[in-house]
């Protein structure tokens, strides 16, 4: 008996071909009606148009649904139905939906947080040219997330990247060249990958060329370019770049000179700027200025505030004055106690003047039960700290260490000096 020959049927090609012009049209519709460009504007109808050209099997189409579910537009936010629509996409190949799938991974936003898993998708759109998954990649490689850490891959990836113009990935690329993370520290290659991710408006970019300038790296020191770059940041509100700016108002670098009045304006109103957004370095500036009555009405209690405001941050310049302003009762009421506490926080982390002082306190039992272990250890710690342009300073710890230790035994001096041998900065 002769076998049965059984012959697949395929649609036609031109029913094939109907279909996927059929997808296009209602995704291309969709797109107008999304975007308000060749249609009004209607969310609900790109809505419909996408879901018509994705139950097709559009990528595209499904791509396009995910992003309307992150954004609320045309239906209720939904990250779990949006992580979906991008999944299908993703494994369809479409690059766009594998890096949107990827950050959502690492974010944990829609789906639950796995970094491995986000590094997988980043490298899928990565290895398809996608350069928001290429910089996003060699971020994983340089901080170890997802990724075993490895700087070599971090730059190979923020290269590809900045090389398709990619202004975060000149940013990266930058700092690694800047700071030798990895490769061979390279001045010149750090301010070429700043000023490209400058040049597109990436505000740190912006400061870091002006610092460039600032302080001559790889370049001769320019302190009125460096004011343009800080300028530009400033503007826009980053904290360091005003910080930067008032600090070259305040010193009369790269700034007219026969305009005082001008130039002490500005350097208050930018470094209040810088304050106000957070900048500890600028909170401490200006904390000074009102204890010392320059460019502003003196005012202690403005002084302590700013110092407190910077101490609280950790900076430790700013521990130290608060302590003074504590121990003097200038601003607040005095008090030992709390001046022991700053100049403890500042002295812990290295702070040569603080340790000065919470020496002495220890000495002099002001604030504390009286410990010549501890005093003799942190004036033997300033001591050490005090750089050669402080000699005074230097000697005078030197004297009070050894008026400490004429009071001591030999086992306290003992133990003050296996103290501040084990003492590491915080």
């Amino acid at each position: 008996m002769q076998s049965e020959c059984i012959i697949p049927v395929f649609p036609p090609l031109r029913v094939v071909l109907a279909e996927m012009n059929e997808a296009n049209a209602q995704f291309s519709r969709g797109l107008m009606c999304d975007t308000g460009q060749g249609a009004p504007q209607d969310y609900a109808e790109a809505m419909r148009c996408y879901r018509k050209a994705a139950d097709q099997g559009l990528a595209c189409a499904k791509h396009n649904l995910g992003r309307m579910y992150v954004l609320g537009n045309g239906v209720a936010p939904d990250d779990q139905a949006a992580a979906r629509w991008f999944r299908e996409a993703a494994e369809q190949g479409f690059a766009r939906a594998q890096y949107t799938l990827g950050r959502m991974h690492v974010q944990g936003k829609g789906v639950a947080q796995d970094l491995v898993e986000g590094a997988k998708w980043y490298r899928k759109a990565a290895d398809q040219g996608n350069p928001y998954a290429m910089n996003n990649l060699g971020v994983m490689y340089r901080n170890g997330q997802g990724v075993s850490r490895d700087a070599t891959e971090a730059v190979r990836w923020f290269r590809a990247a900045a090389d398709q113009g990619n202004a975060a990935a000149q940013l990266n690329l930058g700092r690694i060249y800047d700071t030798g993370e990895g490769v061979p520290q390279d001045l010149a290659e750090a301010r070429r990958c700043y000023r490209n991710a400058a040049e597109q408006g990436i505000v740190r970019a912006q400061f870091h060329v002006g610092r460039f300038f600032d302080q001559g790296r790889g370049v001769p020191v320019d302190h009125a370019e460096a004011i343009k770059w800080f300028r530009m940041a400033a503007d826009q509100g980053d904290a360091k770049a005003q910080f930067s700016l008032g600090l070259s108002y305040d010193s009369g670098l790269g700034v007219p000179t026969d305009r005082k009045a001008a130039i002490h304006k500005a350097a208050i109103k930018w470094y209040r700027r810088a304050a106000e957004n957070g900048n500890d370095a600028a909170q401490n500036n200006l904390g000074r200025m009102f204890e010392d009555g320059r460019l502003v009405p003196q005012d202690y209690a403005e002084a302590a505030n700013w110092f407190r405001k910077a101490a609280e941050q950790n900076n430790s310049a700013a521990q130290f004055n608060l302590g003074r302003m504590y121990e003097n009762g200038r601003g607040v009421a005095r008090d030992y106690a709390m001046a022991i506490q700053w100049y403890r926080n500042a002295s812990e982390r290295g702070d040569a003047a603080a340790q000065f002082n919470l020496g002495t306190l220890y000495g002099s039992g002001r604030g504390v039960i009286a410990d010549y272990v501890e005093a003799h250890k942190w004036l033997a710690l300033a001591a050490s700290r005090f750089p050669a342009a402080e000699k005074d300073k230097r000697n005078r710890a030197l004297r009070n260490g050894n008026l400490v230790a004429s009071r001591m035994t030999t086992t306290q001096i003992a133990e003050a000096q296996r103290r501040e041998r084990e003492w590491k900065p915080a």
